[in-house]
């Protein structure tokens, strides 16, 4: 819970009774910094990146989960600079979750991978993707045929979006025909 502690002008934000916001039950989730009526709570995250004037708003439905929520991306240029709840939006109606609000930086690193890699003699070489594709589907099926569908499994991404992780069920449990797969999300 966030509220105000202390008295005249020892007066400061506080978390659960006067915790430090590590220690509290707050989760991070940046609701505070969207409901602020002054703009006095502002992500750290997005801090400086843009003027309010110099960003385009794109509405659009958050990737993460089923829920469908709905998000006001602002951009920048090509880059997400924050992203906020559509107020009065269904079914959300401006909340977010910390995936919903903080979960697109990642897709600007530059550690991210652009082209598949094969791992040949212990050393990683750059390859096509029907190459990479290719051996894979070579792989999966050298060992279902030699031990049979539930010697495969796969974990899908948190980060991945919803069609993604549904397609990859199907994959398993339609063509691998096993119902080894799970989520890391799972509860």
């Amino acid at each position: 819970m966030l509220d105000f502690g202390h008295r005249g002008h020892h007066t400061e934000i506080v978390f659960d009774t006067d915790k430090k916001m590590g220690e509290s039950s707050c989760v991070q989730c940046g609701e505070c910094s969207q409901m602020c009526p002054v703009g006095a709570i502002v992500d750290k995250k997005g801090k400086g990146k843009a003027r309010p004037w110099e960003v385009k708003k794109v509405r659009t439905t958050c990737p993460y989960c089923g829920v469908g929520c709905q998000l006001e991306l602002h951009v920048k240029g090509e880059e997400i600079v924050k992203v906020k709840g559509v107020e009065n939006a269904e079914p959300n109606k401006g909340r977010l979750c910390v995936k919903g609000r903080y979960g697109y930086d990642f897709i600007y690193s530059k550690d991210r991978l652009t082209t598949p890699l094969i791992k040949e003699k212990g050393q990683f070489r750059e390859a096509s993707w029907d190459e990479a594709l290719g051996l894979i589907a070579s792989k999966f099926k050298a060992i279902i045929e030699k031990d049979g569908p539930d010697a495969v499994a796969g974990v899908s991404c948190a980060r991945s979006i919803n069609e993604d992780s549904y397609s990859m069920q199907k994959l398993f449990r339609s063509v691998f025909k096993t119902n080894n797969i799970d989520h890391c999300a799972r509860t």
